[in-house]
Order: structure tokens, then sequence, then C-alpha cells
């Protein structure tokens, strides 16, 4: 057989692989990216930092890497954010610390006024104190909320992440956690570390008001619940199980 014969027939063979492969065919569906949101508050007292609680992103990033998922990190204010919770004895903190891709988006991260909605095929709203302030009310992250809802794509928040779902109204006027089976950082907790008397409201109770099914596990133990497309975690303990939540929802999505 000539060279140029067998050339031809491998370049054959490997147009039938393209058409007939998933990992070649994906036709115009848009592939999932997730988009992370984190507070810009910077300071929730005098004398203590505001913005996010660090596991609550690294944990779930280094879930959304293992399954191959490329995410961008958004805030109210964009630049890096503040944050709490810098433990490096945390694999997950260590691992996303000491990668300079990780490190980038955190220090450069998206401001919310910026993000187009329709890239993303999940939401995350991370926790910490600063959501409690800066996402709740918020114009541009309500739209941007609303928006992925109505297009069919996954919403999540962990701990005080779900601030970012109260009083988000769709197109139909319903509120969107109005029925829906959610949880959040409770009022137990919060009293059990007197985070109450810093907090502008409680977070279980504002729930509870836009109409949710509050959920709850005895304080501080990881709890998931998973509602059609909306997903929440309870607490920091919660941050890992939400992601592999939201990563098996992609995939059944697909």
């Amino acid at each position: 057989m000539s060279v140029f014969k067998l050339c031809a027939g491998l370049i054959a063979a490997i147009a039938v692989f393209a058409t007939a492969s998933p990992a070649f065919a994906q036709g115009d569906r848009k592939a999932d990216k997730i988009l992370i949101v984190v507070s810009s508050l910077d300071k929730k007292t005098p004398d203590l930092v505001g913005g996010f609680w660090l596991p609550e992103l690294t944990h779930p990033v280094e879930v959304f890497d293992k399954a191959g998922l490329d995410y961008d990190i958004a805030s109210p204010k964009g630049g890096l954010p503040p944050f709490d919770g810098f433990d490096l004895k945390d694999r997950a903190n260590l691992d996303f610390w000491t990668n300079p891709g990780h490190r980038n988006k955190l220090a450069n991260s998206i401001p919310l006024a910026k993000v187009d909605p329709s890239e993303y095929s999940a939401i995350l709203l991370v926790g910490g104190h600063g959501p409690m302030w800066d996402f709740v009310n918020n114009p541009q992250l309500t739209n941007i909320v609303k928006t992925m809802y109505e297009n069919n794509d996954i919403i999540s928040a962990v701990c005080h992440g779900p601030a970012g779902l109260l009083n988000v109204r769709l197109s139909n006027g319903e509120l969107l956690i109005k029925g829906r089976h959610l949880t959040g950082f409770t009022a137990e907790e919060e009293k059990s570390r007197q985070y109450d008397k810093i907090v502008p409201f409680e977070l279980e109770a504002a729930l509870k008001k836009d109409g949710a099914s509050f959920e709850e596990a005895p304080i501080f133990e990881n709890k998931v619940v998973v509602d059609g497309r909306l997903i929440t975690g309870q607490n920091p303990a919660s941050a890992k199980t939400l992601g592999e939540a939201v990563v098996k929802a992609l995939q059944t999505k697909a």
C-alpha cells in the first residue's frame, strides 16, 4: 500500500470517528461552565473581615476540577475580594492557593455588571457573612440568578449564599424560592457562634418569609438539599457535597 493511500485511509477513519464520537460532536451545545459569585464586603464589623469563607469556594472548585468543569469567579465590585477561612492545612485551600490559574481568577474576579449569564450552565453563590449585605437586593445579581433560572440552568448556593436568592422574582411574578425545598446557615448555627449579633437579619427566617420550605441538619453537619435545578448547602461542611451535587445535575441535564 502506498504512503498516500495509507494517509488517506487514516484521515477517513479519523473523520468517521469524529462524526460518531460525542467527544468530538458537540454541535452547538455550549460547554458547561460555572459562575461562582463571592462577596465584596470588606468588613462585617470594625474588627472582622467580611467577604466570603474560602473553603466554600475551594472545596467545590476541587470537585469541578476533577470533573473537568471550567468556572469564572465574579463579585459585586470585581477585583480581589476579601475572604476569611485561610487555612492551608485544609488540602483544598492549599491546592487552590498554590495553583496560579485559580489564584488569578480570584484576584481578577469579574464585576457582576460585566457578567453575561448566557455563558454559564450553573451558578454557585458562596457563603461567608458578606452575602448578608451585598447579595441581598443586589439588582445585578438578582437579574443574573433570574435569567439563569429561566434559561434552565442550575442555581446553587451554600451557607449564607442563599441570601442571594431572596426577593428574586421570575417573569411570572412568583418568587424563585416560593414553595421550594432548600437549606442555608441556620438560626441555631448563627446563635451558637453569636453571629446573630453581627448579621443584619436572620437568614433562615428570611428564606421562610419568601415561602421556602427550609430544611436543616444538626448544627454544623453536612446537609445538601436538591429541589430540581435548585441546590443548596447548609454550612461550610456541606461545600464539597454541594459541588458534587452541582456536577451530577449538570451531567444529568446533559
